[in-house]
């Protein structure tokens, strides 16, 4: 965006999303209680977006008659792409990267995923994918053991020891999203997107991960050394913290509300296309997990009915980005729909990567993509320029 928006001579301006980082709208209350949480919807964001875009042209001396694309990666980019459809009259286009509009009731399977974070595994290293689908049993037989909870606490470098099943379930859960966090910032150089992280994350990874029939005991020695490139790259961390996969703060809070709102995406495992213990998508078991948490209940039909599901032809001008590394391609859109409903796909991209910095270890495909969405770009706004001279 930086490089683009110098290329074009455009201003760059980031919205903040209500009830993220500052923007409270009921201060330190706004996550009390359900009742201050009934702003917290992508419908009221990109209206927050419409104002703000209206406030900017009539407040920036030179703003007022220009073009505004819209641009995000991940849930900014779903919001890019709905802010293009939904206000049409505010954006030339949008891109959306990484964006994974179709994640939604049945639009996609709910495998689809973890399959794609499975193949990253598989393509990173012999055996790698294979050792990690093993080590699930080989928690649950050492758990199962006498001393079974104590060693694994030892072995992993737990900061928390493990005392129950419970537990066990949740250190299950934790690996499980580190992976998964690893396939969408498998990045080609260092980065430290999520954690500092080295280039090609998973090769490293796997690299400790190339022995499927070992001991479970050796086995899980050697998931602790895989761990702890994603949790210990610099060296800092004394022990493993297993309630946390994230270093920033990402908003965790308000993406939880979102998602048992409208945010509803169907997520299972087979353990037969994927590397992961098989666990069927269950909307009710979601659904009460939801109401405990925050006093709702989630309404998987809403983002379909809003914004369309794959019905969205009729609009224009949105270029949706993806990364074959990146799990969430899976839920985005990756072919054409019309002549400018353009869908543009990166081999070696894993979570859009189009929208990082420029870096000197940018795969070829990557620079490729870039240059498509800067061609996109220029055409809408020649044609906001030429309908403009129209009307005059």
């Amino acid at each position: 965006m930086w490089d683009v928006a110098e290329e074009l001579k455009a201003m760059l301006v980031f919205a903040e999303h209500r009830y993220y980082g500052e923007s409270l709208p009921f201060g330190n209350n706004s996550f009390k209680d359900s009742r201050y949480l009934n702003y917290l919807t992508s419908e009221q964001a990109l209206a927050d977006f419409a104002v703000l875009i209206k406030y900017l042209k009539r407040t920036i001396p030179g703003a007022k008659n220009q073009p505004v694309i819209a641009l995000g990666g991940s849930y900014g980019g779903m919001l890019a792409a709905w802010f293009r459809m939904k206000y049409p009259h505010m954006v030339v286009g949008a891109l959306a990267a990484s964006a994974p509009i179709w994640h939604f009731s049945n639009l996609v399977p709910c495998g689809v995923f973890m399959k794609i974070v499975t193949e990253d595994f598989r393509k990173s290293g012999p055996n790698c994918s294979e050792t990690i689908h093993n080590s699930w049993g080989a928690i649950t037989r050492l758990a199962g053991t006498g001393s079974g909870l104590h060693w694994l606490s030892e072995a992993l470098h737990l900061c928390t020891p493990l005392r129950n099943s419970q537990d066990v379930q949740h250190l299950k859960g934790w690996i499980s999203e580190t992976w998964i966090n690893l396939a969408m910032v498998d990045y080609p150089y260092e980065s430290n997107f999520l954690q500092p992280l080295p280039a090609w994350p998973i090769k490293v990874v796997c690299k400790y991960l190339n022995n499927p029939s070992l001991s479970d005991a050796q086995l899980l020695q050697n998931i602790f050394q895989a761990l702890n490139i994603y949790y210990n790259y610099s060296g800092q961390a004394r022990c493993l913290n297993i309630s946390e996969t994230t270093t920033s703060n990402l908003g965790t809070q308000g993406w939880s509300y979102q998602a048992c709102t409208e945010m509803v995406m169907p997520f299972c495992t087979n353990g037969i296309d994927d590397m992961f213990e098989p666990r069927s998508w269950n909307f009710r078991e979601y659904s009460d997990d939801c109401f405990k948490q925050w006093g709702v209940r989630p309404r998987p039909a809403w983002i379909t009915t809003v914004y369309g599901g794959r019905n969205i032809s009729s609009h224009s001008n949105i270029v949706f980005s993806n990364g074959e590394l990146d799990p969430w391609s899976g839920g985005g859109v990756t072919k054409d729909i019309t002549d400018t409903l353009v869908a543009i796909t990166i081999p070696e991209g894993a979570h859009h990567l189009d929208l990082r910095a420029r870096n000197a270890f940018d795969p070829t495909t990557v620079l490729l993509a870039r240059s498509l969405e800067v061609r996109h770009m220029k055409q809408w706004i020649r044609d906001f320029y030429a309908s403009q001279r129209k009307k005059h």
